[in-house]
C-alpha cells in the first residue's frame, strides 16, 4: 500500500494550541493513517513538522491553519475531510438556522469589551506572538496564564516586570497547569477548595500536590503556576514572589506550599524569606535540594512531592508532621523479582510527567543507583534518545520537546509512550518499567484503555522470551477528574501493573527492585 502527505489549509482561522494537539491525535488515530499535525503555520512550527517528517512545497502566512496527515491515500483524505468539518463546525457562529450573525471576537480587546468583569486572560498562541499578546493583556489590566512556549527569556522577564509594576501576575510561559479561585485552568484537575495555597515552577509536580491534597481530606485555596524558569537567575521568581505575597494576603489561605526544581542560592535566599516572611506556615519542595538549606522557622522542608502534600495537610489540620515517605513493602512485586532472568538488572521510566522524571531520577541517586535520562539532573548521566541498550537505569521524559515536535504532549497523545513501552519491554536487561498517567482537564480522556494494551503487549514479549517484568506506575489525578482516577487505577492493574499512591512510592519500589537485582550475574 502506498503512503503519501497530504494537507489542507484554512486561511486566516485560529485556533489554540490544546484544540489542535487534541484534534491531531484524534486524526493518528485513525486506520491508515501513520502521522497527523494541526498547527499553526508559523515559522517555528513548520520547522517542526521538518523534523517530524512532514514537508510540503508550499508556501504559507503564520496565520494560517495546516492540517497535515501522512499514511494511505484514500485514509488521509479521509482524516482531513473529517478534520475540515471539525474546524469548521467549532468555527461557525450561531446555528446556521436564521439566527443573527454574530461578529467573531478576534482580540483581547473585543473580548475584554464583552466581558468587562473578566480579570485573567489565558494565553495559548504560538511563542512568537504571545509576549505581545500578554503585553495587550495586562495594558488591559487583566492577569495572565501563558500556556504558550518559545517565549525568549527576556520576553519572560520583560512581560514580568511590566506585570509587578501594575500589580498584576504572568503565570508562565509554559504554564500549563493552575486553579484560581476554584476554577481549573490548563490540565488541572478536580480538587476541593480549601486552606492550602500552592506556587509551583512545576506542571505535573503542581497536579501531584494538589491531587494528594485533595485524596487525604484536604482542600486547595489557589494553585499557581510560574513557568519553568521563573525560578532562574535570569528571571529572579518574580511570580513566585508575588505569588507568595498574593497567598500571605489571602484569608483563605492558612499554609503555603512552594515546588521547584532546586533554584540557585541567591534566589532560593529570596524565595525563602519571603515564605519566612508571610506570616503563614510554609512548606517548600526544591526537589533534590538538602533539606538543611531549606528548613528554618516556619518552614518545612518537602523530602518528596507527597511529602509536600502530607505536610501542608498536617499543618492545615493542626496536627504532628509526616516523617519523610518510607520504601513500599518489596512484597508487592516480589513474584516478578523471584522470576526475572540473570539478565535482568535495568529500570526503565517512560513518562508524560517532566517532574515525575525529575524527581525519580533523584529517589535513584539518593540509594546509589546510577542512572540517566534524557533530561538529567545534577548526578545523573545524559541520555540522547538514541539506544537504549546497556544504558543501565534510563527516566526518559516523552514530554520534553525532542519528543513533541509536531507531535501532541502524551499527555493529550500517549501513543508514543505506549509504543515506548512495547520496546523497552524487548530488552533483555530491563527489569521493570516504570511509568506515571497523567488525568485533568484537556488530557486524554481514557489513557489507562491504551495503556493497558501496551502493559499487556509487554508482558507477552517478554514472556516469549521467557522474561517476567515488573510494570510499576502511578496515577496522578482525583476521582472527580473527568477520567476518574480509580477507574483507571482499576483497568491498570488488570493489565497486571502495581500501582502506587504517589510518584514517589512508585519510584522507591522501582528502586528496590534495582538494588535486589543489583549484582545478580548475567
Amino acid at each position: 500500500m502506498s503512503v503519501s502527505v497530504h494537507y489542507r489549509v484554512f486561511t486566516d482561522l485560529y485556533k489554540d494550541s490544546v484544540s489542535l494537539m487534541q484534534l491531531g491525535a484524534a486524526l493518528r488515530a485513525r486506520a491508515g493513517v501513520e502521522e497527523a499535525s494541526c498547527i499553526m503555520a508559523t515559522p517555528a512550527n513548520l520547522a517542526q513538522l521538518a523534523d517530524a517528517g512532514l514537508v510540503v512545497d508550499a508556501t504559507f502566512a503564520p496565520s494560517d491553519l495546516l492540517v497535515i496527515v501522512r499514511g494511505e491515500p484514500q485514509a488521509c483524505a479521509a482524516a482531513i475531510d473529517d478534520a475540515a468539518d471539525t474546524l469548521q463546525s467549532a468555527a461557525a457562529q450561531g446555528d446556521g438556522g436564521g439566527a443573527a450573525f454574530v461578529l467573531p471576537l478576534t482580540s483581547l480587546a473585543m473580548g475584554f469589551e464583552h466581558a468587562p468583569d473578566a480579570d485573567l486572560a489565558l494565553i495559548s498562541v504560538p511563542g512568537d506572538y504571545a509576549a505581545a499578546e500578554a503585553r495587550k493583556a495586562l495594558s488591559l489590566g487583566l492577569h495572565v496564564m501563558l500556556f504558550s512556549d518559545n517565549v525568549g527569556v527576556e520576553d519572560e522577564r520583560a512581560i514580568k516586570e511590566f506585570a509587578r509594576e501594575r500589580g498584576l501576575l504572568v503565570m508562565g510561559p509554559d504554564c500549563g497547569t493552575a486553579i484560581v479561585n476554584g476554577v481549573p485552568l490548563g490540565f488541572a484537575n478536580v480538587v476541593r477548595r480549601g486552606d492550602i495555597g500552592l506556587v509551583a515552577a512545576s506542571g505535573t509536580g503542581l497536579q501531584e500536590v494538589t491531587c494528594r491534597i485533595h485524596q487525604l481530606g484536604g482542600g486547595v485555596s489557589q494553585a499557581l503556576g510560574t513557568g519553568g524558569r521563573d525560578l532562574k537567575d535570569d528571571i529572579g521568581g518574580i511570580t513566585m514572589l508575588q505569588g507568595i505575597e498574593a497567598l500571605a494576603d489571602d484569608a483563605r489561605t492558612r499554609v503555603i506550599v512552594l515546588i521547584s526544581k532546586p533554584p540557585s542560592p541567591a534566589i532560593a535566599q529570596r524565595i525563602l524569606d519571603a515564605a519566612a516572611a508571610s506570616g503563614k506556615p510554609a512548606v517548600v519542595d526544591f526537589l533534590g535540594a538538602a533539606p538543611a538549606s531549606i528548613s528554618r522557622p516556619g518552614i518545612v522542608a518537602a523530602h518528596s512531592l507527597q511529602h509536600a502534600a502530607d505536610a501542608a495537610v498536617a499543618l492545615a489540620q493542626r496536627r504532628a508532621l509526616p516523617p519523610a515517605a518510607a520504601a513500599p513493602p518489596v512484597d508487592r512485586v516480589a513474584a516478578s523479582i523471584a522470576a526475572m532472568t540473570p539478565t535482568q538488572r535495568d529500570v526503565r521510566g517512560l513518562f508524560c510527567g517532566g517532574t515525575f522524571c525529575y524527581e525519580t531520577q533523584f529517589v535513584f541517586l539518593e540509594r546509589g543507583l546510577a542512572c540517566g535520562s534524557n533530561v538529567p539532573v545534577r548526578g545523573a548521566s545524559s541520555y540522547d534518545g538514541h539506544d537504549a541498550r546497556n544504558a543501565g537505569h534510563l527516566f526518559i521524559d516523552l514530554g520534553d520537546d525532542d519528543y513533541t515536535r509536531g507531535r501532541p504532549h502524551p499527555m493529550i497523545d500517549p501513543s508514543q509512550r505506549n509504543a515506548a513501552i512495547r520496546a523497552h519491554a524487548a530488552d533483555p536487561a530491563v527489569a521493570a518499567l516504570l511509568f506515571d498517567l497523567v488525568l485533568g482537564f484537556g488530557a486524554h480522556p481514557d489513557p489507562a484503555t491504551e495503556l493497558a494494551t501496551a502493559l499487556r503487549e509487554a508482558r507477552a514479549i517478554a514472556s516469549a522470551q521467557q522474561r517476567t517484568v515488573a510494570l510499576i506506575g502511578h496515577v496522578c489525578g482525583t476521582d472527580g477528574d473527568p477520567q476518574d482516577r480509580s477507574r483507571q487505577q482499576e483497568t491498570l492493574a488488570k493489565a497486571g501493573a502495581v500501582i502506587a499512591a504517589s510518584n514517589f512510592e512508585a519510584a522507591a519500589l522501582a528502586a528496590e527492585v534495582a538494588i535486589r537485582r543489583r549484582g545478580v550475574a548475567a
